[in-house]
């Protein structure tokens, strides 16, 4: 029997295994519910990461006029579509969008972002868009 600690992947494929020939008695029980859990861990991470992304482009369309260009469209609507499909696949996830403490951490990393990319340190400490009228809209841009 594969050990969770000795080898992930080999573990992993062996349970999935047990739990298809229907052998729940030889389950690591644990660690499937802990796995599990880091499933939506690693659900919550991208969508922060891809709204992240977007933030920083955002700032940096609307702080650096002259700069604007199809890249940064690009980026923009890619990541609204990857957001977007991620919460459609997830709806569990669209609560997220509206936890204040969650929303920092976001706006956080997207202002490091923007700051580490333009050199500029003029961003605002809150997010001064909506998320769903604003941000996550396909038709807006920051003037």
């Amino acid at each position: 029997m594969q050990t969770y600690e000795k080898d992930i992947n080999a573990w992993a494929n062996e349970q999935a295994r047990l739990l298809r020939a229907g052998r729940f008695d030889l389950l690591d029980i644990e660690h499937i519910a802990g796995e599990i859990e880091d499933v939506g861990k690693s659900e919550q991470r991208e969508l922060a990461s891809r709204l992240a992304v977007l933030m920083a482009h955002l700032l940096k369309w609307q702080y650096q006029i002259d700069r604007r260009g199809a890249s940064w469209e690009k980026t923009i609507k890619a990541q609204r579509k990857e957001i977007s499909y991620a919460l459609d696949e997830s709806p569990s996830l669209v609560p997220k969008l509206q936890e204040p403490r969650w929303l920092d951490m976001v706006w956080a990393r997207a202002v490091a972002q923007a700051v580490s990319e333009t050199g500029l340190d003029c961003f605002p400490d809150e997010c001064p868009w909506a998320i769903h009228d604003e941000v996550l809209n396909e038709a807006w841009l920051p003037e």
